[in-house]
């Protein structure tokens, strides 16, 4: 299962090839927020050590355009979340945003022109299904899946299936089990440890956000 992938089709962005005919809204807003990421790991002057830090920013806010890193939180802690306070929900919904970013923003440097075919798009009401494959420097293709659903006039993506495994499952089976063996707080305080663990090297502490702060 090459995890690795994606950081750099979900959060970093991948060069787009051949449009996908017939695509709506969805896959265009997708596309859209990928452009914006690729553009910044293209661009030789973002590439300069002295703007790594520039470089991330500007990939997280691509991230942040296409993501809903509450929905993703919210679908992750499952049924615990109802048992959370609204400033509890908050507070994990940040902690979650940041977790992903860092994780996968700190592979940045992992991109090497991988590049995107999308393949489908399917919209039932306010969800979407958006199809690709992922083509690699070695050669194999790897699917990747993007759930979103409509958010006012938005598309916003709440979670990535990468070869039939889903990130928001992989989390929630991660995260329950903590909270079963040691509690909520234990979770909470070891995701507070890991911003610290997973901080890019020269990157300041930074704020996370979430859809709707």
């Amino acid at each position: 299962m090459r995890w690795r992938l994606v950081p750099l089709a979900a959060l970093m962005g991948v060069l787009a090839m051949a449009p996908l005919a017939g695509a709506g809204a969805p896959t265009d807003q997708l596309r859209s927020a990928v452009d914006r990421a690729i553009k910044t790991l293209d661009d030789p002057e973002f590439k300069k050590p002295a703007r790594a830090e520039e470089r991330r920013a500007q990939v997280r806010a691509a991230a942040q355009e296409i993501f809903n890193f509450k929905e993703l939180a919210r679908r992750t802690l499952a049924r615990h979340w109802r048992e959370r306070t609204p400033e509890e929900q908050e507070e994990f919904a940040a902690l979650f945003a940041e977790l992903l970013e860092r994780a996968y923003l700190g592979k940045i440097e992992l991109y090497r022109g991988e590049k995107v075919r999308y393949t489908d798009e399917k919209v039932e009401e306010d969800y979407a299904t958006i199809s690709t494959m992922i083509v690699t420097k070695e050669g194999p293709e790897v699917p990747v899946e993007y759930r979103m659903l409509r958010n006012g006039t938005r598309w916003e993506v709440y979670d990535v299936v990468v070869e039939g495994v889903s990130l928001v499952a992989n989390y929630r089976s991660q995260f329950n089990r903590i909270i079963q063996t040691s509690g909520y707080a234990e979770l909470v305080k070891r995701l507070r440890a890991k911003q610290v663990e997973i901080q890019p090297p020269g990157e300041g502490k930074a704020k996370p956000k979430s859809k709707g702060q």
